[in-house]
């Protein structure tokens, strides 16, 4: 009897601990699930890749599952969120500005309020390429043949504010609709004198170009073309491109730059986007092993130069960082 009493002792004290534990467990309320998926861009563009890896430190450190999904970029990203197809999406921030008031590649289908910013990521430069010697300026590419992107693309409009900026319209010169791509491959093969891409430094396309033809060089956005473009538009700023980021290229080139913007739909709650919005800021250093376009990652690029109203889960954040920013 004795054994028999000390065995069910042991057992009633062994139940009382497993049920302590499980009282302290239990008393953590289960945070509740969320799933998002984002919108990218080319899958052999950075949007994809470098979306990819921010959504898996969104996932890794938050009760936030994201699935990153391969898109036509900005338009298609901004669109599909307003579907509800969406819910993240990576954009260019003059893109999301025509977007939310409803012009230019928006003015037809109208404007689109349904989203709101978590933060800027990295620049995408206005880069200026061309093979021809003689095109040393903005100015120097009237009457030559010049790729300007597709119409109605964040690279076309990008394009046309430059040549307004230095005095020219489309007419002035022989555009060229194509994408990065076929841009790369005409100037290759000499079908066109120049080519603008619009793309965070260095963009792979340019990269091959200039490892191959030796005469390919970028085109500075500077002087008063820059700021003149920088006046008329508040979503660009300047940026340098460092020497050395291309082959052949031993000095550093000013031009201009638009954002890479991560955005989110205005119904996200405000919990989900504050968390993850501090899962990419407080993983900084292992986000820029992971990815070059990491090293961009500052509370200032994610903050400024933005026209569309912060989340507010994004806002509590950098509230928490000592930086205020728009909300709606």
């Amino acid at each position: 009897m004795k054994k028999i009493l000390s065995v069910l002792l042991v057992l009633a004290l062994c139940f009382s601990l497993v049920a302590c534990g499980t009282t302290d467990t239990s008393s953590k309320p289960s945070a509740k699930k969320t799933t998002m998926t984002m919108g990218t861009g080319s899958p052999t563009g950075t949007y994809y890749a470098y979306g990819g890896v921010l959504g898996q430190y969104v996932q890794n450190n938050t009760n936030i599952t994201v699935k990153p999904v391969s898109t036509g970029g900005s338009k298609d990203n901004i669109q599909s969120i307003d579907s509800g197809d969406y819910q993240l999406g990576t954009v260019q921030s003059d893109v999301m500005d025509y977007a939310w008031n409803g012009t230019r590649t928006f003015e037809e289908d109208g404007k689109i309020d349904t989203f709101r910013t978590v933060a800027g990521l990295y620049a995408e430069a206005v880069q200026l390429i061309t093979t021809n010697p003689d095109i040393k300026s903005v100015a120097d590419l009237k009457d030559k043949k010049v790729s300007i992107g597709a119409p109605g693309s964040g690279v076309y409009f990008n394009a046309m504010d430059t040549l307004t900026a230095a005095g020219l319209t489309e007419k002035d010169i022989k555009p060229q609709y194509q994408n990065f791509d076929e841009s790369a491959d005409a100037l290759k093969d000499g079908k066109i004198d120049a080519a603008f891409i619009v793309a965070g430094a260095p963009t792979p396309a340019i990269t091959e170009l200039c490892m191959t033809n030796a005469n390919t060089r970028i085109v500075p956005i500077d002087g008063d073309v820059a700021e003149k473009l920088m006046k008329d538009n508040t979503f660009y700023s300047v940026y340098k491109i460092p020497a050395d980021t291309y082959a052949n290229q031993t000095e550093e080139i000013l031009t201009v730059t638009v954002k890479a913007t991560l955005i989110v739909s205005a119904d996200a709650s405000e919990d989900d986007v504050y968390n993850l919005t501090a899962a990419i800021f407080n993983n900084i250093d292992a986000i820029s092993k992971e990815h070059a376009k990491g090293a961009e990652l500052t509370l200032e690029n994610a903050t400024e130069g933005l026209t569309v109203p912060f989340h507010a889960g994004a806002a509590k954040y950098f509230k928490e960082k000592n930086i205020d920013v728009a909300t709606k």
